[in-house]
C-alpha cells in the first residue's frame, strides 16, 4: 500500500505523519538500547571483567558492523523502492536480540548480542534515512531530519533515566534492567509495521539489481566529499562507552553510571532539531567546521578533569556537537545523492564512517589502557582538529577554482 506526500502533509508545510512515526519508533527502540547501552561497559568491566580495550573492540566491531550492513540494506531498498520491509526486519531483528543481553554470562556472550543487535540497526538505518528524505521537500529536509533526530535522541536519554532508577530499585540487578529493555524494543516494531504506509519513492521505475556499481558513477564529487569528511568526523569520535567509563573511573556509583548518557543526550535532544532547522538556512560547512571545534574542547574537558563535576562540562560539549552534525551529515549526504540512490549513497556513507569508527574505538581502547584514562580525548581532540583542517584546504581549493 502507498501513499503520496501531499496526503501526508508535505505540501501543507506541517511534517509529514511518517516522519513522526519514524522518530517515536526510534526514540521507543533507543530507550530499549540505551537501557543496555548505557550499562554495558560497567557490567563488562566490574562484572564480568573486561579490560578497556575489549569493551573498545567490542564497540567498534558492532558499531562498524552497523555501518557495513547499511551499505547492502540501502542498496537493496533502492532496488526494490520499499524501504519500509526492510527497515521493519531491522527494527525486529534489533528486538530479538535484547533477551541476550540478560542472559550473557561472559564477555563474548555480550559480544554476540551486540553483533546482532548491531546488524539490525544497519539494515534498518539507510532505509529509514531515505525514507524520511522521499518523505519530505528538499527544502525542509534539515528540519526532518533533526526532528527524527531530537525524538531518537529523546528516547536516547530516557532509557538510561529508567536504567537508573530500576538500578537503585533492584539492588544493582543488571540483568532484571536488561529484560525490562525487551518491551520497548517490541512496541517500536509494531508501531512501524501499523504506523506508517511505504510511500511513493522518486527514482524507481523498475526493479534494479540490489547491488550495482556502475551506479556509483552517479555519485558525484560532492557526495565523496561529504563521504570523507564524515569518516574523519568519525574517527575524532570514538564510542560512547569511554564516556561511561571515564565518569565511573572518578568513582561514581556503578547504579548512577548511566546519568553520563541522560546529560549528553538531553543536550543532543534539544539541540539537534533548532540546528537541523538552521542547516536549512546556512553554510553546511560553516556548522559542521562548529560543530569540530564544540567536539574539540569537549574532548580537553573530559582529558583534564578529574570529578564527575569537572568532567560535565564535557559530556555536554559532546552532546551539542552531536546535535549540531548528526542530523547535518545525513542532509548533506540527502542534498549531494540522486534520488533513486539515496539508500546506496547513506549505505557507502556508513561504512566509511563504520570503518573509521572502529579504528578510532579499538585505538582509544588500546589508549586507555597504555597511556592512560586521559589519552583517548586527546588523540580524539587531534583528529578532530585534522578533519577542521581538510576543510580549510577544501574551501581554499574551491575558491582557487573559481577565481580561475
Amino acid at each position: 500500500m502507498t501513499t503520496n506526500l501531499r496526503e501526508s502533509g508535505h505540501g501543507q508545510g506541517a511534517m509529514p505523519k511518517g516522519v513522526w512515526v519514524l522518530g517515536f519508533v526510534s526514540l521507543l527502540m533507543d530507550i530499549s538500547s540505551e537501557m543496555i547501552h548505557s550499562l554495558l561497559p560497567v557490567y563488562l568491566v566490574t562484572v564480568l571483567g573486561a579490560s578497556a580495550l575489549l569493551v573498545g573492540l567490542i564497540e567498534g566491531v558492532a558499531e562498524s558492523t552497523t555501518m557495513v550492513v547499511k551499505v547492502f540494506s540501502g542498496a537493496l531498498s533502492d532496488s526494490l523502492g520499499k524501504r519500509k520491509a526492510l527497515a521493519v526486519f531491522g527494527y525486529g531483528l534489533g528486538a530479538v536480540s535484547k533477551p541476550f543481553f540478560a542472559i550473557a554470562g561472559s564477555p563474548g556472550m555480550v559480544f554476540g548480542a551486540r553483533f546482532v543487535d548491531r546488524i539490525g540497526k544497519g539494515i534498518r538505518g539507510a532505509p529509514r534515512d531515505a525514507l524520511v528524505a522521499d518523505l519530505v521537500r528538499p527544502e525542509a529536509r534539515g528540519a526532518a531530519y533533526g526532528l527524527r533526530q531530537s525524538l531518537d535522541t529523546v528516547g536516547a536519554f530516557s532509557g538510561p533515566l529508567l536504567a537508573v532508577g530500576l538500578m537503585l530499585l533492584w539492588a544493582n540487578d543488571f540483568q532484571a534492567v536488561f529484560w525490562v529493555a525487551v518491551i520497548p524494543a517490541v512496541l517500536a516494531v509494531i508501531l512501524l509495521f501499523f504506523g506508517i504506509s511505504e510511500p511513493e519513492s522518486p527514482g524507481h521505475s523498475r526493479v534494479r539489481k540490489p547491488i550495482d556499481w556502475r551506479a556509483f558513477r552517479s555519485l558525484h564529487a560532492d557526495y565523496w566529499w561529504v563521504v570523507g569528511i564524515g569518516g574523519a568526523f568519525a574517527l575524532a569520535r570514538f564510542s560512547e562507552a569511554f564516556l561511561v567509563l571515564r565518569v565511573q573511573q572518578t568513582g561514581l556509583s556503578v547504579a548512577w553510571a548511566p546519568l553520563v548518557l541522560i546529560a549528553m543526550n538531553l543536550v543532543f535532544a534539544v539541540s539537534a532539531y533548532p540546528f537541523g532547522k538552521l542547516s536549512d538556512r546556512v553554510s553546511h560547512t560553516r556548522l559542521l567546521f562548529l560543530g569540530l571545534a564544540i567536539l574539540i574542547a569537549a574532548d580537553l574537558f573530559l582529558a583534564l578533569g578529574d570529578t564527575w563535576q569537572t568532567l560535565l562540562p564535557g559530556i555536554l560539549l559532546w552532546g551539542l556537537h552531536m546535535g549540531m552534525t548528526q542530523g547535518l551529515l545525513a542532509t548533506m549526504v540527502a542534498a549531494t545523492a540522486p534520488a533513486g540512490l539515496r539508500g546506496t549513497a547513506f549505505g557507502i556513507f556508513s561504512l566509511i564512517s563504520g570503518i573509521t569508527t572502529l579504528v578510532a574505538s579499538v585505538l582509544a581502547g588500546w589508549l586507555w589502557d597504555s597511556q592512560g584514562v586521559a589519552f583517548p580525548f586527546y588523540a580524539g581532540a587531534v583528529f578532530a582538529a585534522a578533519a577542521m583542517v581538510l576543510m580549510v584546504i577544501k574551501k581554499e581549493n574551491s575558491n582557487a577554482r573559481a577565481v580561475g
